[in-house]
């Protein structure tokens, strides 16, 4: 049986390797952000922070909480029938919800969990839209008070710690495969 994972988690915790690990393990990606940064591209907005953090928050003021699940169903649909899904910044439980009531027991949620510290160093350190301290944390902020972040990874199915070197990230995604 096909396999449907989101990999979840705090911004910097590790999720976009963890998600090329999947990919090089043969598995489809669909990226939730993907519809953010086309809005973005189709508005002619400069790709930042705050038009980022804007769009996202405007197509979920008008599509609803779920609103990147929605717009990305038909493509996770496509990719299980053809083998193994890996998403990518799924973030609110509403989008939890739609994948899972499509999906079912195929679908399950692996958080890449990263304490505050090392995620902050490494947005900052990051040569693609690199962040600030203080950018990373009103980013964190938004994502929990107004993108309903904390439910899908408080129920998350499977919990890998990334404090340590990409290796050891690797062993424990083997471990989970």
């Amino acid at each position: 049986m096909n396999k449907i994972i989101a990999v979840i988690g705090m911004c910097g915790s590790g999720k976009s390797e963890a998600v090329k690990f999947f990919e090089q393990n043969g598995y489809g990606k669909v990226y939730f952000g993907e519809v953010v940064m086309n809005e973005m591209k189709s508005k002619g907005l400069d790709i930042n922070e705050k038009n980022e953090r804007e769009t996202r928050e405007a197509l979920r003021k008008e599509f609803g909480m779920g609103a990147m699940a929605v717009k990305s169903i038909d493509r996770i649909n496509e990719l299980f029938e053809k083998g193994n899904v890996v998403i990518e910044s799924l973030y609110s439980w509403e989008e939890f919800k739609i994948v899972k009531q499509k999906f079912g027991i195929a679908f399950k949620l692996l958080c890449i969990y990263t304490t505050k510290e090392k995620r902050y160093k490494r947005l900052g350190d990051r040569v693609f839209r690199p962040l600030s301290r203080i950018e990373a944390e009103s980013r964190d902020i938004a994502e929990l008070e107004n993108l309903d972040k904390g439910g899908p990874i408080a129920f998350a199915d499977y919990l890998v710690v990334n404090d340590s070197s990409m290796e050891q990230m690797k062993e424990e995604l083997n471990n989970y495969l």
